[in-house]
């Protein structure tokens, strides 16, 4: 019986263990996070989709250079055969004509190179579109990662303040009943309680919000959690001149946008092409087959033409549409300088806020130790009877006021640090390079085992 029963309890704690596994939250890393948005985000796919019809835009520009090959046929019917007095036959009852053509039409200018040359570079303009689109959604998650990050600290110090708050409360009482204080510190000490209370609960549910959000940014499904990472890496260049070079240099937008401008200009000469004639070139195979048959009629011919068409006015079409090219091209030039601004200020505005984080954080370190220190002193203070409760909760409110701001400080610091790396063009590049290390170590450990 004794052997049996503990077989029982050994499957139960099995059983219980494993189920404990099943239903585990997930945790994870900044890394983990990066990787999941790039594998499951949509706005990444519909770029992506993008690129790819950029790449069939390509195949379009090619097909126009390659000649088409072609076959037709036709059957006639026609209501009787006519003879002439001779008896020769002028209309067959039936006719049956078929062949192939190959044919080729261009403009004498290469206008059709030019469109080629525009399709190669709408697939590079893409693939830096792609790029933007991709590390402008990475950055999302790093931001609503930090989110819940600041809204998990923000419950810690909560509880942490309800745990303060019970003690004094539990303090107070204490001191009622030997009658060392009166009852109305025992009631500021509830009504603090119970606002501490409040806070705990409102803090929760920002943290359940707070994950949400990163759930769907990510794409994570069912329970889960995060883990903080190690800082990241600062960047040491302290000159915001050559950041903001760096960034016209580098930022994916910047370089689409310069392709754009480009691709305008060109525009503009494929427009003027079609002011130019086109060549058609063709050859032909045709047979035709009458019954009865007609001794008159060619049965097969092979026959090559050159055709040259110029056209000299079409209602004004070409005019337009030149026009409007350069109009095009006039616009993505000052699309390009606006775009330069605004990333010039981004760059500033992000280095800005580097700075001031940096400087921010460790005058709120220095500020949650001395409100910490000041607490427990007025604390002990007050157990002893040498200071009352308005000084303990003035105490603990500037404790509570410095621990929320040393934990947004902290969080932000991070956060701007990766804001500078995206306003420079160096967040999505560092990313792919870690990743890159981390799977060249996983490979060396996988072939050393």
């Amino acid at each position: 019986m004794k052997i049996r029963i503990s077989i029982v309890i050994a499957l139960i704690l099995s059983v219980f263990l494993s189920c404990s596994n099943i239903f585990a939250a997930d945790e994870y890393s900044l890394e983990d996070l990066y990787r999941i948005a790039l594998e499951r985000s949509e706005k990444i796919k519909i770029s992506e989709e993008d690129l790819y019809i950029a790449e069939r835009g390509k195949d379009k520009a090619v097909s126009v250079l390659i000649p088409r090959l072609s076959a037709f046929g036709s059957y006639t019917k026609y209501t009787e055969d006519k003879r002439s007095s001779t008896g020769a036959i002028i209309q067959p009852d039936s006719s049956i004509s078929w062949g192939l053509r190959l044919d080729q039409s261009f403009y004498l200018n290469g206008r059709e190179l030019t469109a080629f040359k525009i399709s190669k570079e709408y697939i590079e303009k893409s693939k830096y579109d792609l790029h933007a689109v991709k590390e402008g959604y990475i950055f999302s998650v790093a931001s609503a990662y930090y989110d819940v990050l600041r809204a998990k600290k923000a419950v810690e110090i909560a509880k942490t303040n309800f745990d303060r708050l019970t003690k004094h409360r539990d303090a107070a009482s204490i001191r009622l009943k030997v009658g060392e204080v009166t009852k109305t510190d025992l009631l500021r000490a509830e009504a603090e309680l119970s606002g501490g209370q409040a806070e705990l609960v409102k803090s929760e549910n920002n943290l359940k919000l707070a994950k949400a959000v990163l759930a769907r940014v990510a794409g994570l499904c069912g329970d889960y959690d995060v883990k903080e990472t190690a800082s990241n890496r600062e960047d040491t260049a302290d000159n915001l001149d050559s950041l903001k070079q760096r960034a016209f240099a580098e930022r994916a937008e910047m370089k689409a946008m310069e392709l754009q401008k480009r691709i305008a200009e060109e525009q503009v000469g494929y427009s003027k092409g079609a002011y130019w004639p086109t060549l058609s070139i063709e050859g032909v195979y045709a047979r035709r087959e009458d019954n009865p048959s007609v001794v008159t009629v060619n049965k097969e011919s092979i026959y090559g033409g050159i055709k040259l068409n110029f056209p000299f006015f079409e209602g004004g079409l070409r005019k337009a549409e030149v026009a409007e090219a350069e109009a095009k091209k006039r616009q993505f030039g000052l699309i390009y300088d606006d775009l330069k601004k605004t990333i010039g200020i981004e760059v500033e505005n992000a280095y800005l806020d580097f700075q001031t984080q940096k400087g921010v954080l460790k005058s709120l370190e220095d500020q949650t130790t001395f409100a910490s220190d000041n607490y427990n002193s007025v604390s002990r203070q007050y157990q002893f009877g040498l200071a009352n409760s308005i000084d303990v909760i003035d105490a603990n409110t500037l404790l509570l006021t410095a621990e929320r701001q040393l934990a947004d400080a902290r969080y932000n610091h991070q956060l701007s640090v990766l804001r500078l790396q995206r306003a420079i063009g160096a967040f999505l590049k560092s990313i792919i390079s870690q990743q890159s290390v981390e799977n060249q170590s996983r490979e060396d450990k996988g072939g050393t085992n």
